[in-house]
Order: C-alpha cells, then structure tokens, then sequence
C-alpha cells in the first residue's frame, strides 16, 4: 500500500460520488419531458439501476469487464464476489489509488449505461421486463465492450482505440441500443396523432444540472489521478457542453422562432456527451469545435426521427448515439499528445491519421454488435414476460397501473 497517493485516491472516490449521483438526476431530466402520469415511474427506472447494476458488478460484471483476458473479447470469472480485489493498487488499470476504489468509479459507469436506455422505451414497457432487460444487456453488451475498449487484453485497446471516458462504451453501446429498444417496443399509443408535452420541464433543467455537475467526475475522473490531464479533462467537458447548450439554444431560435428550455438542455447534454470519448486528450479550441457540430448533426438527428416514424421518446439515440459517433470519431480527429503524453498516436489534425481509422472500426463494430446483440437481449425478455404494458395500464399511466403511486398529489 505504499504506492497509493492519498490525492488522487480523494480524487476518484470524489468523482465515484459524482458519477453516482449522474443517474438519479438522469432520471429527473427524463421524467420531466414526460407526461405527468408516467413521471414517477420513469425517476424509478433510473434509480433502481444504482441498486441493480451496482450489486450485479460486484456479483460478476466488474470481473468480466476488467478480469483476466480471454480471446480479447471478454474478462474471466477470477473476480467473482470482487474474491482477490483488495485494497492494493492494480497497475494495470491504476497504479495510486486502492483497486477497490477502481472498481466503485467503474461501477457508477456501469450504472448509468442501462439507466440511459430508458428513454427510449419511456412510458410503455413493463418494470418487470425492464429489469430483466437491464441484468442481460449489462451482462452481454456492457461488459464485452468495456473490456474490448478498457480491459487489459482487449481488442480494440490492442488496437490503438483511444475512448478517455466513454463514448464507445457508454453512449454508442446504450444509443444503439435505444434505436433497437425504440423498434422493438413499438411506438407509444397515440403516437404521432396526439402532442405529448413535457410535463415538468423545470425538473428536466433541475437533472440537466445535476448530470453536468457529474459530468466532471465522469471525465475528469477518468484521469485516475489528481493530476494535469484531470484538469485539461475538467476544462474540455465544461467548454464543449456550454458551447451546445448556447449553440442549441441559437439553431433553435432560428429555426422555430423561439429559444427554448428544453432546447438549451438537450444541447448541453449532447456536448457533454460528444466531448466525452475526447475529452482527456484535446484543446479547449477542439472541445470548442466539438460543441458546435454535434449541435448541428444531433438536432436533426432529431428531426428526422419523425419522418423515419420510430417512437425514441426522449431521443436517446438522437442524442447519446449520434453525439456519441461523433465524438468516437472527434477523438481520431483532435486527439494530440502535447495534452495527453499516454496516448501514441495523434489525430488527424495533429499530425496523425491511423488513429482516426481505428476510430471509425470502433464505431462500426461496436454500433453492430449492440444493435444485434440488444435485439436478441429483447427477444429473450420477451419470451419471459411481455415488454409492453397493456393499453388500459399505458393509458392510466404507469405510476399508478405498475408501482400503485403517483408523483404528484394535486
């Protein structure tokens, strides 16, 4: 124990904390652009994640992520019950701070991977199917990419891919699989024919900030030290999601006439989410760029979701998995060594060129496999118990048809 550094230690059990409270204040900007008699239930699909996910990936999740390496595609059972993960530092992953404060920051992440999903399939599918949902695709999309991108021996690290905080594993991983989720699911009654408006959009910003207040651990966190990248980290995630939030709220008022609260928030979320995969290895004039493109490509992202008539409620993929592409890819683009000296190869725009390729593999591969794997993860629940609830529960609300409570006593 003579090599922990108690800095950085404080450090990541700070950002664990941070991340941590990413999912509750997830499911406060979900239910507020929801319809009032589904907003109880939609807060509870995310915070029953940090109960679920974190005890499954001390069960097994954080041994197949980050166990011993097997073919480069998936972790090995040694860590079942976190059995041999001690208080000593592990060098592969991090050489400072205590392994087991490792595993807790890498917990959050696995948290709130699912719990991002719901958006998708918001106000129509069964607690039940949800949860036995969310333990399979943990179990077999999650934790597979983890370990390809993160994991001593995966594949795509092998490969050069560089992902400092996510985007591969976090965003593409759980944006495709809303699109999937979203298909699969069917659209909500009335889609299409009937306006559903946000009930509660001041809750919607109250989550909006609670999510970029932890978006600092979740970036800067994943330096894994007290040190100067954290802060480059720190800055670029600050700097790209102010940047969309102001561009969002422009294009909008442009567009439609109007600025909009809920605009600035989806703004902010979608350059939190792009600077994401880039964030430990770029400028603050490229976390700049970053913010203003993934403004463009997300929001119409957004309004083509009509014209291809596919119900993503809360436009998960519009956000997380397009703005997650791009970043992926913004990363081969901007990534330099001068801000990172761990990465080997710079992005396109620094000198370099093969690390954007390895990027683009990432994406495909990656957007692939959720896609089909999140399919068949659906198909599987739904031999178990139906997805969808019934439409007189739909119609009553799932507060009341599901969990017997409401949000509001009015």
């Amino acid at each position: 124990m003579d090599n922990i550094n108690a800095g950085d230690t404080a450090w990541v059990l700070a950002c664990s904390a941070l991340v941590m409270v990413m999912t509750p204040g997830l499911g406060l900007f979900y239910a507020g652009m929801v319809r009032r008699k589904n907003a109880l239930a939609t807060i509870l699909q995310s915070f029953i994640m940090v109960g679920i996910v974190g005890l499954l990936w001390v069960v097994c999740g954080y041994s197949l992520a980050f166990g011993k390496d097997h073919w480069g595609v998936i972790g090995s059972l040694d860590w079942v019950m976190l059995r041999n993960v001690g208080l000593t530092p592990n060098p592969d992953y991090a050489a400072t701070i205590p392994h087991q404060a490792f595993v807790v920051f890498q917990a959050m992440f696995a948290v709130i991977t699912p719990a991002l999903i719901t958006g998708a399939f918001a106000e129509r599918m069964r607690f039940k199917a949800f949860l036995i949902f969310a333990v399979i695709w943990s179990l077999a999309v999650y934790c597979p990419v983890a370990h390809w991108v993160w994991g001593t021996g995966g594949w795509l690290r092998n490969l050069g891919v560089v992902d400092f905080a996510g985007g591969v594993v976090v965003h593409i991983s759980s944006g495709i699989a809303a699109l999937c989720c979203a298909i699969v699911v069917g659209s909500r009654k009335g889609y299409n024919r009937e306006e559903f408006m946000p009930h509660n959009l001041t809750m919607t910003l109250i989550g909006t900030g609670l999510l970029w207040f932890g978006w600092f651990g979740f970036n800067a966190g994943s330096a894994l030290a007290a040190d100067s990248v954290a802060a480059s980290a720190f800055l670029a995630t600050n700097t790209a999601g102010a940047t969309a939030a102001v561009a969002w709220t422009l294009l909008e008022w442009c567009h439609r006439g109007k600025p909009t609260a809920l605009g600035a928030a989806t703004g902010a979320v979608a350059g939190l989410a792009a600077v994401t995969p880039a964030s430990g290895f770029i400028s603050p004039t490229a976390a700049v760029v970053i913010g203003i493109v993934v403004t463009f490509i997300c929001y119409f992202a957004i309004m083509l979701k009509s014209r291809l008539n596919y119900d993503d409620s809360l436009d998960v993929f519009g956000v997380h998995g397009v703005g997650g592409i791009w970043g992926v890819l913004a990363a081969g683009l901007f990534a330099t060594s001068a801000i990172n000296p761990a990465i080997t190869e710079n992005g396109l725009f620094a000198g370099g060129g093969a690390l954007f390729v390895k990027q683009l593999i990432a994406v495909v591969v990656v957007s692939a496999y959720s896609l089909v794997i999140t399919f068949i993860c659906l198909k599987l629940t739904g031999a178990i118990t139906p997805l969808r609830v019934e439409k007189e529960d739909e119609e009553t609300g799932l507060d009341l048809s599901l969990h017997g409570e409401v949000g509001y006593r009015l």
